[in-house]
């Protein structure tokens, strides 16, 4: 059974930074793409940044310059770097995983993130 377990969301003031981490674990197949997406109150999820098991990342445009996607395939982990963060950044952050092979798609639980000084 997989599972992504996400860490390092909180509460911080406007101009700061957070680092989320998710890793995940079970028996799966090689992993493809890693993304890390967000949803505030009454709102859809949304993609912030997603990076190919090659290295290439996009973002949205909201955080262009201000947050950075990265991966460790040893360790099956992936980041989100968010720094200037702003109150618009509040929201519940999802990491999801889109396997190699078979495109199976799987979702973390979710950390909150909260932007208010």
């Amino acid at each position: 059974q997989v599972q992504l377990v996400e860490s390092g969301g909180g509460l911080v003031q406007p101009g700061g930074s957070l680092r989320l981490s998710c890793t995940a674990s079970g028996s799966m197949s090689r992993i493809g793409v890693m993304g890390w997406y967000h949803q505030a109150p009454g709102k859809q999820r949304d993609m912030v940044a997603t990076i190919t098991n090659d290295g290439s990342t996009d973002y949205t445009d909201s955080v262009k310059g201000r947050f950075t996607i990265s991966r460790d395939n040893a360790k099956r982990t992936v980041y989100l770097q968010m720094n200037s963060l702003k109150p618009e950044d509040t929201a519940v952050y999802y990491c999801k995983i889109v396997t190699y092979y078979l495109s199976r798609q799987y979702w973390g639980l979710g950390t909150q993130v909260t932007v208010s000084s």
